[in-house]
C-alpha cells in the first residue's frame, strides 16, 4: 500500500482577478501563501511519510509545494518539475475577466468552453501577448498548445501518470504533487476510473490535501481531505484502477 497526496495549488493573483489564467506564470496572493503552508501543517499532522513532491513548472504551484514543505519541516524534500502538470490552457480566453468574457459571448457559450469535457476555448492567436512558444520552460516541447479542453489536457497529463506517477506508487514510493484544478482532475479520473460527465463535476479545493491511499494494483482504497470543513464531495469507493 503506498500513498499519494494531491495539492491544488493556493489563491493566485489571478484567481482573486477573476481571470483565466492558463499557462500564464501568476504568482500567489498572501492569502495564496497562507493556505500553502496551511497545507503543509495539514500534511505535517497527518505523520505522512513523503519520498518526493512533484509539480508543474508554474510559479503558483512551485512556490505552493516550497511553501508547504517548509511548513511541513521537510523543505529538503526532492522537487520535481514537469510542464504535463500545468494547468489547462485557455487559449484565446487567458487573461480576460471571466465575468467580461460571459457578458461579452454569453454564459451559456463560456460555460461550454469551461465545462465540457471536450470542446476547447478559440486558440491563442499567433503573436498574442500569451504566447509561449519562446518561453525557455518548453524548449523541448515538441507540440506547445495553443488551447485545450479537459479531455486534451488529460491527454497530456497521461504520460506522466503512465511513466512518473504509476512506477513510484508501485514502488511503494509516497508523493505530494502539487499542481493545478485540470491537471490533478486528470489524475483522479485516471485513478479513480471517473466518466467523462463525472470529472467535469469534480471539484478540488486550493490548499486542501487529498490523501488517496492506494493499491499496487493502483486502485484507490481510501480518499479523504486532510481540512474536513474546506473538503469536497469524492467519488464513492470502490472505485476502478
Amino acid at each position: 500500500m503506498a500513498s499519494l497526496a494531491l495539492l491544488r495549488h493556493g489563491q493566485s493573483q489571478w484567481n482573486l482577478e477573476n481571470r483565466f489564467t492558463g499557462w500564464v506564470d501568476v504568482d500567489l496572493t498572501p492569502e495564496g501563501e497562507s493556505q500553502a503552508r496551511h497545507a503543509g501543517t495539514l500534511l505535517h499532522d497527518s505523520a505522512i511519510a513523503l519520498d518526493s513532491v512533484h509539480t508543474s513548472v508554474l510559479t503558483r504551484a512551485i512556490r505552493t509545494a516550497n511553501l508547504a514543505i517548509e511548513a511541513l519541516g521537510e523543505a529538503w524534500l526532492p522537487l520535481i518539475k514537469d510542464w504535463r502538470l500545468n494547468e489547462r490552457h485557455y487559449g484565446a480566453l487567458t487573461g480576460l475577466d471571466k465575468a467580461q468574457t460571459a457578458k461579452l459571448h454569453g454564459e451559456a457559450q463560456v460555460h461550454i468552453w469551461r465545462r465540457s469535457f471536450d470542446i476547447p476555448p478559440p486558440p491563442l492567436e499567433p503573436g498574442n501577448a500569451y504566447a509561449f512558444e519562446a518561453d525557455r520552460r518548453y524548449a523541448q516541447v515538441a507540440h506547445i498548445p495553443t488551447t485545450e479542453s479537459l479531455k486534451t489536457t488529460l491527454e497530456r497529463v497521461a504520460p506522466y501518470y503512465d511513466g512518473v506517477l504509476v512506477p513510484a506508487v508501485q514502488s511503494g514510493c509516497t508523493l505530494l504533487i502539487v499542481a493545478h484544478g485540470n491537471s490533478l482532475r486528470a489524475i483522479v479520473k485516471r485513478l479513480m476510473g471517473l466518466s467523462d460527465e463525472a470529472v467535469i463535476a469534480l471539484e478540488i479545493p486550493t490548499g486542501n490535501p487529498l490523501l488517496l491511499d492506494i493499491a499496487a494494483d493502483m486502485r484507490v482504497q481510501a480518499a479523504r481531505y486532510l481540512d474536513p470543513k474546506r473538503a469536497q464531495p469524492l467519488p464513492a469507493l470502490p472505485l476502478a484502477g
